[in-house]
């Protein structure tokens, strides 16, 4: 079973964490929502959510992967957390799958993973996009940054994911029960 950690942050959002997570976790992976507090987080939209853990307790595990969801605070809130920065460079280093979306690829971009890739983020964050290439494109995938723009392209980017991680096989198999167009 490949592992998958989500780093939640207050003011996340909420679409683009739970679709991220629905998906994973019917194609078989163990993910992990890991908040960077202590309790419940409060999404963009005053959803709450408990995380499976703590940052500091799900933290130094042997991920495949992990995902970035955005959201305006909630990026903020990655952006000002050193963990964040320190696991995501560390993954990249080891080649493992480092992924964003929406406002969360300016996380990658601070961090200095995006320097010579293709990615895509939502249009009101591009202009803090350092050293990448941007693409219009819904979900993009270089190497093992994968990016996506918003709300909207969640389920794309959920799925692009399992591709990553199981393959097209994987895909098709947990879309014949969700029916998603992608």
């Amino acid at each position: 079973m490949k592992k998958v950690i989500i780093p939640l942050a207050p003011g996340f959002e909420e679409v683009e964490a739970l679709a991220v997570v629905d998906i994973l976790r019917r194609a078989g992976a163990e993910v992990v929502l890991a908040g960077t507090i202590k309790g419940l987080i409060t999404g963009r939209n005053n959803i709450h959510v408990m995380p499976d853990a703590t940052l500091d307790e799900a933290g130094g595990g042997d991920y495949a992967m992990v995902v970035l969801p955005g959201g305006a605070a909630g990026t903020e809130n990655l952006l000002k957390d050193g963990r964040v920065k320190r696991l995501i460079t560390a993954m990249n280093a080891q080649g493992r799958f480092v992924t964003a979306i929406c406002a969360a690829p300016t996380v990658l971009s601070a961090a200095g993973l995006t320097k010579d890739r293709t990615i895509t983020s939502h249009p009101s964050v591009r202009s803090e996009l350092k050293a990448a290439t941007i693409s219009d494109e819904r979900v993009v995938a270089d190497g093992n940054i994968i990016t996506s723009q918003g709300p909207g392209t969640a389920m794309e980017f959920a799925f692009k994911l399992v591709e990553a991680l199981y393959g097209k096989e994987k895909v098709e198999e947990v879309n014949r029960g969700v029916m998603a167009r992608i």
